[in-house]
């Protein structure tokens, strides 16, 4: 009878454990793959604001180069709104300043600066407070400054 008994403990005793190694290697199999899950969500909100960065970042070189145009384009010497440039240009530099404020907003912090001397840079271009510089010399600092940033901000994303 002992040894039924004996039997018996030691076949419950080989149930009770492989019941508990199953249920961790369940439970480690689902750590595991909540973690890769977690790594795939992260790469794909990366991604996704990668991409909305280069989407706003590309809004806002279009919307600087028609500001660019407008100011090669105002009246010389400036007046009443010849020919509709006035009422051309306020939009185009309302596009501007929207499109500055959407990369301030989704944009790394290193942009900002960058982003605000070059839309100053041509406002001040548009309604010619540069003097006697030339349109191009007068947007080249500040342009480049701002594709530089724009540039490493995109490679370190």
């Amino acid at each position: 009878m002992a040894a039924d008994l004996w039997t018996s403990v030691v076949s419950l005793a080989g149930v009770a454990l492989g019941g508990g190694l199953t249920a961790l290697a369940q439970r480690s199999a689902q750590r595991s793959a909540e973690r890769a899950e977690e790594r795939r969500r992260t790469a794909a909100t990366a991604e996704s604001r990668r991409a909305e960065q280069i989407d706003v970042l590309k809004e806002f070189v279009s919307c600087a180069q028609a500001a660019e145009r407008a100011a090669y384009g105002r009246p010389d010497p400036w007046g009443d709104d010849q020919d509709g440039w006035m009422t051309q240009t306020g939009p185009v530099m309302t596009a501007l300043w929207t499109a500055s404020g959407k990369v301030t907003l989704l944009c790394d912090e290193a942009l900002r600066e960058p982003v605000r001397t070059y839309g100053h840079a041509l406002n001040a271009a548009v309604w010619r407070d540069i003097g006697d510089v030339e349109v191009n010399e007068h947007l080249e600092e500040a342009k480049t400054a701002f594709m530089n940033a724009a540039r490493a901000s995109l490679a370190g994303a």
